[in-house]
């Protein structure tokens, strides 16, 4: 006899009543996700956050302040337990940089299909990093021209933070191994995958282990 599932908890932010009513919709056809509240703004979502504690929060950028990098970093301070998994239709620097620099685990565009959307939900629970390939693409573009780079050379750390990675270790996992913040493992990895020319964790130690970087 298997036990009931345990629904991830999902918070929705969004300023346009339309999309929460949609998402809250579409998230609710999987039987593992539960939407246990939303907001239309930045002052809201601390509130609901803080009183709901879920396990991720899907959230826009520009609305009702604070917005963008500032509201994720209050999430991620105050409930720290929660990922925070960007959904908005911008991907320019100003917008991408300081959500992924604020402790985003995630970054996805809203023209996303929902199988992938779905997906990014259940990684974003796990800790693992879900960019769409055009947030991928931009956050690669700004690391390359900031250190020379060699088909191979992974730092020390670089090799450390990859061996754990494919040892199925969370992001929070890592971090708490090697002693160091989230955010240091998550900027590790972008240059890992800068490195390989590679667009995700899987990929990376795929590439790793077909180089022998990693035994």
């Amino acid at each position: 006899m298997t036990g009931a599932v345990v629904p991830l908890r999902l918070v929705v932010v969004d300023d346009h009543p339309v999309v929460r009513d949609g998402l809250r919709g579409m998230l609710g056809t999987q039987p593992d996700f539960e939407v246990v509240g939303e907001a239309a703004g930045g002052a809201e979502a601390l509130t609901v956050v803080a009183a709901s504690r879920p396990d991720v929060v899907l959230t826009d950028l520009r609305m009702p302040e604070p917005s963008g990098g500032a509201l994720i970093r209050l999430l991620v301070e105050r409930v720290p337990t929660a990922r925070v998994l960007v959904l908005t239709t911008h991907d320019t620097d100003s917008d991408v940089l300081p959500a992924v620099e604020a402790g985003a685990v995630g970054y996805l565009l809203k023209d996303a299909p929902r199988e992938e959307l779905f997906r990014a939900v259940r990684a974003a629970a796990r800790g693992e990093t879900v960019l769409s390939p055009s947030v991928a693409a931009l956050l690669l573009a700004r690391i390359r021209p900031r250190r020379p780079l060699t088909r191979t050379g992974l730092s020390a750390r670089e090799r450390e933070v990859l061996a754990l990675i494919a040892l199925g270790r969370t992001n929070r996992e890592a971090a708490a191994e090697l002693h160091i913040s989230e955010a240091t493992v998550k900027t590790h990895l972008l240059h890992v995958y800068a490195k390989l020319e590679v667009p995700d964790r899987a990929s990376a130690v795929a590439a790793a282990y077909r180089r022998g970087l990693l035994d």
